[in-house]
């Protein structure tokens, strides 16, 4: 279902929390705009980054530590008070899946409702999420698009919203390989992150990146 800003803005989502789950490593630019334009153009009272320790659905391997990763979060969105972060995953067991990720956040937040955020690639694999069927049924999925992206099949779906948001080419993976080689990342990431990687040494080469 495709909804332009105003039709959107016009909805009650008072009470609505976009949770936009993601590695985050590191951070980017690409990431906050994405969050901030769920949190101001579609009406959502806030978004929370949710920092995931482990994605079921990606390798391990070169993942930063998810402390670090979660401090990045919190310096790249501290002067945003419509954008929240989140470590509610890291209480929960490993690999983290988002339908019990959801059901942990109705126990704890029973007066709010929860809509999920993700891009259109997600939304293509999103039949080998655990319970697909269940987070369907029961919750909105605002989408933003990503090139390529095979979702015919969604395009009508009455839980899904497709979005505006303006597409960001930008990628951690990309981010990882420049500090690798020495390039300058400045104004990929906030400065305060940028410092952070600095001084943390973070994805240098012979740096263990694994969480531990």
């Amino acid at each position: 279902m495709q909804m332009g800003i105003a039709e959107l803005q016009t909805k009650n989502y008072e009470l609505k929390t976009g949770l936009f789950f993601g590695s985050f490593n590191p951070i980017h630019v690409g990431h906050l705009i994405i969050a901030n334009y769920m949190a101001t153009f579609t009406g959502l009272k806030e978004v929370w980054l949710v920092v995931s320790p482990h994605n079921p659905l990606k390798q391990k391997s070169g993942l930063a530590n998810m402390y670090d990763r979660l401090e990045m979060a919190r310096l790249a969105t501290e002067n945003a008070p419509q954008l929240k972060v989140s470590d509610i995953e890291f209480k929960l067991p490993q690999p983290s899946y988002t339908i019990d990720t959801l059901a942990y956040l109705h126990e704890k937040y029973p007066d709010r409702q929860f809509v999920l955020i993700m891009g259109a690639d997600n939304l293509a694999s999103l039949k080998k999420w655990k319970n697909y069927e269940i987070l369907l049924d029961n919750y909105q999925i605002f989408v933003y698009p990503r090139p390529g992206a095979a979702i015919t099949e969604w395009k009508d779906h009455p839980s899904i919203i497709f979005t505006q948001t303006p597409e960001m080419e930008i990628s951690s993976t990309f981010l990882r390989t420049a500090v690798k080689e020495g390039k300058n990342i400045q104004f990929f990431v906030p400065d305060a992150v940028l410092d952070f990687i600095d001084k943390k040494n973070l994805y240098r080469v012979g740096k263990s990146e694994v969480g531990r």
